[in-house]
């Protein structure tokens, strides 16, 4: 089978390597694609920490495709279903996944992408955000992520408050129901906007999606006190600082809304089918932009310089 091999930073390249076969409770599935996450950026750029070449179809985590092979003892599946599933290694035209580890979609998906991971991620994010009807809602950063959460807190019945960067985005936001949409340009003229909103109370609910210090610092300027403070942005480039006094003198709950626990993610792509299906949510306007798999190279450098229209890559077969 073909797969991508990330040989050196910024080296993708295709390999011919061995089709692998199903364990015993294992699938083999034919990849119809896979996304392309934002937090494997260092991992393609190169840091000192990572060995090269890394194991083929890696890191893609976000595939979904057909079963081709049951290995023995799998029960609950057949061959010819369409799952999304939790993987490593999806960056190729098989893998080899856990029974355990995969979601069957109903047929009324079918031909839709369903990179699964990335859609339970949001939805994990909205459960944990204990997101009520009538509560204001701010969004700091409006990609893939802010704009499903921007679509499922206003079906929940808030008030969303759309804050971010890229003029094009705060279109997005409108599109997919926020009441606001505020440029994230200047820090204190985004708490007075912020603060005019709401009657001075703030928001009960902050969701920072973008995984850098200033939108953090923002996001815990715009709760109001009691309020939820739910950090969904990816950070990893190094330690933050947080302002502890106004955390604690407005008694913030503050929720790191990533999930570890594989049963959990699988549960929040269980809810994203059902939420996709019934047509509550519709996620295909934001897979933005697609790659073959000889063409991962180009798919990174999308996601690190996002030009205008940028929100979700994917890469299909």
């Amino acid at each position: 089978m073909k797969a991508a091999v990330i040989a050196a930073p910024k080296g993708a390249r295709v390999e011919n390597v061995v089709r692998p076969d199903p364990g015993p409770g294992q699938l083999r599935v034919k990849l119809e694609g896979c996304g392309v996450c934002g937090s494997n950026l260092p991992t393609w750029e190169g840091r000192e920490w990572f060995k090269y070449p890394m194991a083929p179809g890696a890191p893609g985590h976000e595939g979904w495709g057909v079963v081709e092979s049951l290995g023995s003892g799998v029960q609950g599946y057949k061959v010819g279903d369409r799952i999304a599933f939790l993987s490593g290694n999806a960056f190729a035209e098989y893998d080899v996944v856990g029974a355990d580890s995969a979601v069957v979609l109903p047929s009324s998906l079918a031909g839709k992408p369903f990179p699964g991971e990335p859609l339970g991620c949001a939805m994990n994010i909205f459960r944990r955000g204990d997101i009520q009807p009538g509560q204001t809602v701010a969004i700091i950063g409006i990609g893939f992520l802010g704009a499903l959460l921007t679509r499922m807190a206003t079906n929940a019945g808030a008030r969303v408050l759309a804050i971010t960067r890229r003029p094009w985005a705060l279109e997005l936001a409108a599109k997919y129901g926020a009441a606001e949409c505020i440029p994230m340009d200047d820090h204190h003229r985004i708490i007075q906007r912020v603060k005019e909103l709401t009657n001075g109370d703030f928001c009960e609910r902050v969701i920072e999606v973008v995984g850098e210090q200033w939108p953090l610092d923002l996001a815990a300027e715009l709760t109001r006190e009691r309020g939820k403070l739910i950090v969904a942005g990816y950070h990893q480039d190094g330690p933050r600082q947080v302002n502890m006094w106004l955390w604690n003198w407005r008694g913030l709950d503050v929720i790191n809304a990533h999930e570890r626990d594989p049963k959990v993610y699988l549960e929040g792509i269980r809810m994203a089918v059902d939420q996709v299906a019934s047509g509550k949510l519709d996620p295909t306007p934001l897979y933005t932009h697609r790659y073959g798999l000889d063409s991962l190279n180009q798919a990174f450098e999308a996601m690190k310089t996002r030009p205008d229209g940028f929100l979700k890559a994917l890469v299909t077969f």
